[in-house]
């Protein structure tokens, strides 16, 4: 419970102290009994250690008996400047029966090159795009071994949230950065903004912080910054520290134009978290995502602004709209997801094949399998099966 719930394991001793305050009140008799239980630090630790042991050899125990399994690879650094390799994998058996789990993390002390994450890789499972790269070394493993090659995909989300990165509109994001600075930098200051939030019935009760490496905070930090601005407006002008460009049309509407296109960004990137996730589902979810980008700049191309709510509300009030920077806007953001996705396209035929066998078509299948996708789409049994849990990896073993 100490680990599940990432406590420090110093926390055994204050557990054991709860514990035998409770046992001397129900069950006096026993609390000797409750006392030579070792809630210490290093006896705690020790637990930890002797369960991820078990936990690991267990799940390598499983991984023998996949049947195919993908790898997948996420590389950070954490508080103290060291660069920490997480390996998931994902696998599915005889049965059919699919397992998604965090293999394994590894400190990487050294340079994080592609051949030492590769050694890391190979370490761990037991066994990017230049030729010395990553993909490049695993499937000349694979050769060696003489395996199918393997399909390698840059992280989804990865690439999402750097197509999000390529819209240029620092002239917003740097006064709305430094607005909250000055709003929350001291404390006297922070307390008397959220008193004046207080005083005024604001919806909100204060601005949000904005992290660089939290892509999805700028989003929610938008989005607030543009409910509250004529309340900041009024309060720096009170505080002595005027900004003008809280007066300029031009500058409100792409501050308006900018909540909208993070929101929806933000929504993507969260559709594209969570386990169990299918490639095909995540690829789906891209493509949709094109195509409304597709339609926003036609749109906005006509001045039609129903997509834009920030931006109609201002048009409403009487700001000039000019639809040339938000048309490039987007066309520089659908040429970005055009760029970075264009490997996931080349095995589109792959993913519909997996998502709805039903209704792909044979001519279309690979020679070898178009004979039993002839009989499995014939069989209405299982047809009604797969609608069921479709999309769901965790139930696939099902169908």
């Amino acid at each position: 419970m100490i680990a599940k719930a990432g406590k420090p394991f110093t926390e055994g001793e204050f557990v054991k102290k709860c514990i035998l305050q409770a046992a001397s009140i129900v069950c006096p008799e026993k609390k000797g009994q409750f006392n030579n239980i070792s809630l210490s630090a290093n006896t705690v630790a020790e637990r930890i250690s002797v369960l991820s042991s078990d936990i690991y050899d267990q799940l390598c125990e499983k991984a023998k008996c996949f049947s195919v399994y993908s790898v997948a690879l996420d590389e950070t650094t954490d508080i103290t400047d060291t660069a920490q390799l997480a390996i998931y994998v994902r696998g599915v058996d005889d049965n059919f029966e699919v397992m998604e789990e965090l293999l394994t993390v590894l400190p990487m002390h050294g340079q994080t090159t592609a051949q030492e994450i590769f050694h890391q890789l190979c370490d761990a499972i037991g066994n990017a795009r230049r030729k010395n790269g990553l993909v490049a070394l695993v499937q000349k493993k694979l050769e060696e071994e003489v395996v199918e090659e393997a399909i390698a995909l840059h992280c989804i989300i990865n690439q999402q949230t750097l197509c999000s990165k390529c819209l240029k509109f620092d002239n917003v994001m740097s006064v709305v950065v430094k607005c909250i600075n000055q709003i929350r930098s001291r404390g006297l200051k922070h307390r008397r903004f959220r008193a004046f939030l207080e005083e005024m019935e604001s919806e909100y009760g204060d601005v949000l912080y904005f992290t660089e490496v939290r892509w999805l905070s700028r989003g929610n930090v938008l989005k607030r910054f543009f409910e509250l601005r004529e309340e900041v407006k009024v309060f720096m002008e009170n505080d002595g520290v005027a900004v003008p460009v809280l007066s300029d049309p031009k500058w409100l509407m792409d501050l308006a134009f900018l909540v909208v296109i993070t929101y929806e960004l933000n929504i993507l990137n969260k559709k594209l978290q969570g386990q169990g996730q299918l490639v095909s589902a995540a690829y789906d979810n891209i493509r949709a995502f094109s195509k409304k980008l597709v339609l926003w700049k036609a749109q906005l191309s006509q001045k039609n602004l129903c997509h834009f709510p920030t931006c109609k509300a201002l048009m409403d009030a009487g700001t000039p709209f000019s639809d040339k920077n938000y048309v490039d806007a987007i066309l520089k953001l659908q040429e970005e997801f055009d760029l970075r996705f264009s490997d996931f396209k080349t095995h589109r035929a792959t993913f519909q094949i997996f998502a709805d066998p039903f209704s792909f078509d044979v001519q279309d299948a690979p020679p070898v399998l178009q004979m039993e996708l002839i009989d499995l789409q014939c069989n209405s049994e299982l047809k009604a099966k797969f609608r069921d849990v479709s999309g769901k990896a965790d139930k696939l073993g099902q169908f």
